[in-house]
């Protein structure tokens, strides 16, 4: 009877192991062997690391990647054959959701690097490569030399793209910053405490430029449109707790509340809430006209 116990116990732990590893080898499969191009060829065996050892591979950012799904990270060095102190360090992470992946890249992008046509979207540098693609994060990094050549790194990066899903879109939710005012290459996507708010859970934001003013708007999906006025209506106390004056506005046809106040650490603001969405804009030099702009998001996003 104890002998049966133990060999039920020992498959159960077995079998609720191997899916883990079976998606481990998966990723790993995704890097090219034996070589990401011609002349770079693996120096070393792939390196599968998880949430709790994420740490020995990017210790001091690991924390990062966290909220944004993070379950599995694939890496492996491919050294150059003409001279083997130069390498390319390829990380592929596994994320939660196509929009998290997004979001752990445009953590990395920066805007005077130049587009590269793989993935969803990339970036490179003379030093660096990111792209993103269906749930996942590639990561190339140069060691030996802060100038490598780039189309070195975009055949590398369009060798690991053929191995991933073959999803090339973009997340729906950007879809709502594709207006003139919204500066390309500004949307970002924060998975917890948007603004540092705890009351807004996660959020996208992007930089725009509208009647000649600078301004930041920003988008907060909620679960529901209950859940959204209740975000809105925590944002209120706390200006009101922070002894600012807020201005309320509500259009009952729309169902809609807006306000418009001076956020502690954000300047001029102004919030709307439709739907199960928060629309707003921060740093705000004209309250008077930034409304137009807050209703182009909105228009984007009820279509």
């Amino acid at each position: 009877m104890q002998r049966t116990a133990v060999i039920f116990i020992m498959i159960f732990i077995f079998g609720t192991y191997c899916p883990v590893g079976e998606a481990d080898n998966a990723l790993e499969k995704a890097l090219p062997l034996p070589a990401c191009a011609p002349g770079w060829t693996m120096d070393e065996p792939v390196m599968i690391y998880d949430k709790d050892t994420l740490f020995d591979r990017i210790d001091g950012e690991a924390e990062l990647y966290f909220p944004y799904g993070f379950t599995v990270l694939a890496s492996v060095r491919y050294a150059s054959k003409e001279n083997p102190l130069i390498a390319i360090d390829a990380d592929i992470y596994k994320m939660g959701s196509l929009l998290d992946a997004f979001g752990m890249y445009a953590n990395y992008r920066r805007k005077d690097d130049a587009d590269v046509q793989v993935g969803a979207e990339g970036t490179v540098s003379s030093s660096q490569l990111f792209f993103y693609q269906d749930q996942y994060l590639v990561r190339l990094q140069a060691t030996g030399t802060s100038n490598l050549d780039q189309s070195v790194f975009l055949v590398c990066a369009q060798a690991i793209s053929k191995n991933l899903p073959s999803n090339l879109n973009k997340p729906k939710e950007l879809e709502a910053f594709l207006i003139p005012p919204v500066v390309k290459k500004s949307e970002r996507y924060i998975a917890q405490s948007f603004l540092g708010y705890d009351f807004f859970h996660r959020g996208l934001m992007g930089d725009a430029i509208f009647r000649g003013q600078e301004v930041q708007v920003f988008i907060i999906p909620a679960d529901s449109q209950e859940a959204a006025r209740k975000a809105f209506d925590q944002y209120c106390s706390y200006l009101k707790l922070s002894d600012k004056d807020v201005q309320r506005t509500r259009i009952k046809a729309r169902d809609q509340v807006s306000l418009k106040s001076v956020d502690p650490l954000y300047g001029n603001v102004m919030v709307m809430q439709t739907s199960r969405y928060l629309i707003g804009a921060i740093r705000v030099k004209d309250l008077s006209t930034v409304e137009q702009l807050i209703e182009q998001l909105r228009d984007r996003i009820s279509n």
